[in-house]
C-alpha cells in the first residue's frame, strides 16, 4: 500500500508531524515541571491543549467538509511551525514563562483540533474501502514510529537546552506540509448546504443514530479518561524510577513501541472475526497495564507495561477509525471526523488534567491505579451497555 504515491507522501506527512509533536511533548512537560514543581499545571498543559478542540468542534466539521482538506492540513502544520519557533525563541531568551508556555499550548492546541479530523477524513480518499482497516493500521505504524522516535529524540536533546528541541520540531512541522503539498487527488467541492443547527449537530446525530460507532467512541473516552497516565510521567521519571530526560522519553516511547508492533502485525493480518470482543478485550488489557505501570518502581517492569498499554490500545484505535469511516459517507466524514477527535482530545487532553487533578489530590501512584481500575469497570459496563458493538464481527467486509 506505500507503493501508492499519495498515501505514502500522507504516511510521511504523519511521521514528520507526529515526531515533531512528539519531541515538543517531552520539552514541554519538562520544562512545565521545571518551572512550576506542580503536579496540577501538568494537568492545565492537557487542559490548554483540549479547550480549543472542544471550542472549535462544529466550525472544524463544517470546514472540513466544505474545503480541500489537504490545505487545511497545510495551514494546521504551518502554524504548529510557527507556535514552534516561538517556543524555541522565547526559551532561547529567556521570556517564556508559565503564562505564556499556556498560551502557545493552546495555539497549538488549536490547529491540532483542525488537523486531527482532516488527517482521518483524508485517508478513504487515497485508498479503496476494503483496504481502509490496513491503512488505517499503516497510519497507527506511522503515528507510532513517529512515537518511539520523537520523545526519545526529544529527551536527548533536552540536555542541551528546550530550545535544541522546538527548533528542529518546527522544521519537521514544515517538513509535514510540503509532504501534503505534494499529494495529488481529485477534490469535488460539495454542494454547500445553508449553515443550520441542524448541519452544525450533524456529526453529533449521526453517531448517536448508529449504536456501534456510539459505543465504540465513548468507550475510548471513558477507558482513556480514566485510565491515562502520560501526564505524569515526568513526576514518574524524576521521583519514582529515579531518570532524567533521558529516562521520560523512554518512557513515553515505551506505548508507541508496543502500538507499532500491534500496528504492523494488524497491517499484515487484518482482523477478519470477533472484532467487537477483541475491542473490549483490548480495552481490559489496557487496565491491567495501566495499574501494573501505577504500581512498578522498577523502571525495565514500568517500560514492560507501557508497552503492553500501547499494544491494546492501538487494538482499539483501528477498530474504532475504520468503523466510522466505513459507515459514514464523505460528504459527512469532516463533521463525523471533528466529533470523533473530540472524543479523542477529550480522553487525551482532559484525561491529563483528570491525572493532574487525582494525583494533586491522592497522590501520583493512587492517581494511576484508580484510573486503571476505572477503565476496567468501564469495560464490563459497556459490554452490557452496547451489544451492537460487542457482536460486530468483521470490518470492511
Amino acid at each position: 500500500m506505500l507503493r501508492e504515491t499519495p498515501f505514502a507522501l500522507f504516511w510521511c506527512a504523519r511521521v514528520a508531524g507526529a515526531i515533531a509533536f512528539q519531541m515538543q511533548a517531552v520539552a514541554v512537560g519538562w520544562q512545565a515541571y521545571a518551572l512550576t514543581g506542580s503536579a496540577f499545571y501538568l494537568g492545565l498543559v492537557g487542559l490548554a491543549q483540549f479547550l480549543p478542540m472542544f471550542l472549535l468542534t462544529l466550525a472544524v466539521g463544517h470546514v472540513a467538509d466544505r474545503y480541500d482538506r489537504r490545505l487545511i492540513a497545510r495551514v494546521c502544520q504551518s502554524v504548529e511551525a510557527l507556535a514552534a519557533g516561538a517556543l524555541a525563541v522565547g526559551s532561547a531568551t529567556g521570556w517564556l514563562d508559565r503564562h505564556s508556555l499556556l498560551a502557545i499550548v493552546a495555539v497549538i492546541g488549536a490547529a491540532r483540533a483542525f488537523e486531527g479530523p482532516i488527517m482521518q477524513a483524508l485517508v478513504p480518499g487515497l485508498v479503496p474501502a476494503p483496504l481502509l482497516p490496513r491503512a488505517y493500521a499503516l497510519s497507527a505504524s506511522a503515528t507510532q514510529t513517529a512515537t518511539i522516535l520523537g520523545p526519545t529524540l526529544g529527551g536527548f536533546l533536552y540536555v542541551a537546552g528546550p530550545s535544541a528541541v522546538y527548533g528542529p520540531a518546527g522544521g519537521l512541522f514544515l517538513t509535514a506540509q510540503f509532504c501534503m503539498a505534494a499529494i495529488r487527488m481529485q477534490w469535488v467541492p460539495p454542494p454547500r448546504e445553508p449553515v443550520s443547527l441542524r448541519t452544525l449537530f450533524a456529526g453529533l446525530a449521526y453517531i448517536r443514530s448508529r449504536p456501534a460507532i456510539l459505543g465504540a467512541i465513548s468507550l475510548d473516552l471513558f477507558a482513556v479518561l480514566l485510565g491515562g497516565a502520560t501526564a505524569l510521567l515526568p513526576i514518574y521519571a524524576r521521583d519514582i524510577l529515579h531518570t532524567g530526560p533521558w529516562g521520560l522519553g523512554f518512557l513515553r516511547s515505551a506505548p508507541a513501541l508496543g502500538a507499532l508492533s500491534m500496528s504492523l502485525v494488524l497491517a499484515r493480518y487484518p482482523l477478519t472475526r470477533q472484532v467487537g470482543r477483541t475491542m473490549f478485550g483490548a480495552v481490559a488489557m489496557f487496565g491491567v497495564a495501566t495499574i501494573t505501570f501505577g504500581l512498578s518502581t522498577v523502571f525495565l517492569l514500568s517500560l514492560g507495561a507501557l508497552v503492553l498499554l500501547g499494544a491494546s490500545d492501538v487494538i482499539s484505535v483501528v477498530i474504532r477509525n475504520s468503523l466510522v469511516q466505513i459507515e459514514t459517507p464523505d460528504a459527512m466524514r469532516g463533521r463525523v471526523s471533528a466529533v470523533h477527535m473530540l472524543f479523542i482530545g477529550t480522553s487525551n487532553q482532559l484525561g491529563e488534567f483528570e491525572s493532574g487533578v487525582t494525583a494533586a489530590l491522592f497522590g501520583t501512584v493512587p492517581a494511576v491505579v484508580i484510573g486503571g481500575a476505572g477503565t476496567l469497570a468501564v469495560a464490563a459496563l459497556w459490554i452490557r451497555l452496547f451489544p451492537a458493538l460487542r457482536d460486530i464481527e468483521t470490518l470492511g467486509g
